[in-house]
């Protein structure tokens, strides 16, 4: 796959190669992170979850009051001739919408016109084929803004914490917020096994609305899993039998280790590998 320089990116109704893509230092994205994106999954060369993907980001667009850009359907044309020409097999399409340009000024005009941008990226790790060995995340304290559902380009707090999990030596962060409850990864949704129940965390302004949690969940139900939708405490996850993340690129990832102690046996858990076969069933078969 071409580099990000050399591959073809999308851009306000253009394709282009990646270096020549550009955008003013007046857009609001860049002075305010006035932004939304989606990060669409591809498995076997075709966008999954795409229905919910943009269900979730015009939910975004509509608490923001941004204006509608693209529809689906030239979207969906979007996604597929990105992974058609940078023939991608494995990885995601990622979509970014900004509010648009203007002097810079904290409230913004009706008026102004978003600016949409798009790429593609391969997955260099963890490939749904690949021998699943599972991953460690390093705990963090959850400093992001109080509006988590909503899915901006506002990352900061998330790049603080994935920094500090990787020079840890870790893959991901595990984000806890001050009453010590974990709310999920630096870019990923969070889960524990404890006994035979799954324990997901209710969705609220708290976290993002995960679309691989949702598919993942469905799943669950199907395979007769019991499913407790509350709050869970760092301890909890520390002690729990299986753990395991959910994310547009990494699937149904099993995590094996927390702060440097491992979780259950330390090796990928029986439910959480039976849960991720059905899961990439499920969504290759849609």
């Amino acid at each position: 796959m071409a580099t990000h320089l050399t591959q073809t990116v999308y851009l306000n109704g253009r394709y282009m190669p990646g270096s020549e893509a550009k955008l003013s230092i007046f857009d609001r994205g860049l002075l305010f992170a006035d932004a939304v994106y989606e990060g669409l999954g591809v498995l076997d060369g075709k966008v999954i979850d795409f229905g919910m993907h943009m269900g979730r980001l015009q939910a975004s667009m509509q608490k923001l009051n941004f204006p509608v850009p693209l529809g689906p359907e030239e979207i969906l044309k979007v996604c597929n001739r990105l992974i058609a020409e940078n023939k991608l097999q494995e990885g995601f399409v990622y979509l970014h919408i900004t509010r648009g340009e203007a002097d810079r000024d904290y409230v913004y005009d009706d008026t102004l016109k978003p600016n949409v941008f798009a790429f593609s990226q391969e997955t260099v790790s963890g490939k749904a084929d690949a021998r699943v060995t599972g991953v460690s995340m390093k705990s963090h304290p959850d400093l992001r803004w109080k509006r988590r559902d909503i899915k901006t380009s506002n990352l900061l707090g998330q790049v603080i914490a994935k920094t500090a999990a990787s020079r840890a030596g870790a893959y991901e962060a595990l984000m806890v917020d001050d009453g010590g409850f974990v709310t999920e990864g630096g870019a990923t949704s969070f889960f524990i096994i404890r006994g035979k129940i799954l324990l997901a965390r209710p969705v609220t302004n708290e976290i993002l609305h995960g679309i691989t949690r949702q598919t993942m969940l469905r799943v669950a139900e199907q395979l007769g899993y019991t499913i407790e939708i509350r709050r869970f405490t760092l301890e909890e996850a520390l002690t729990a039998d299986e753990a395991f993340l959910t994310g547009a690129a990494s699937y149904v990832e099993p995590v094996v280790e927390i702060d440097g102690q491992a979780i259950g046996a330390g090796v990928p858990g029986d439910f959480t590998l039976r849960l991720r076969k059905a899961y990439l069933r499920a969504v290759r078969s849609a």
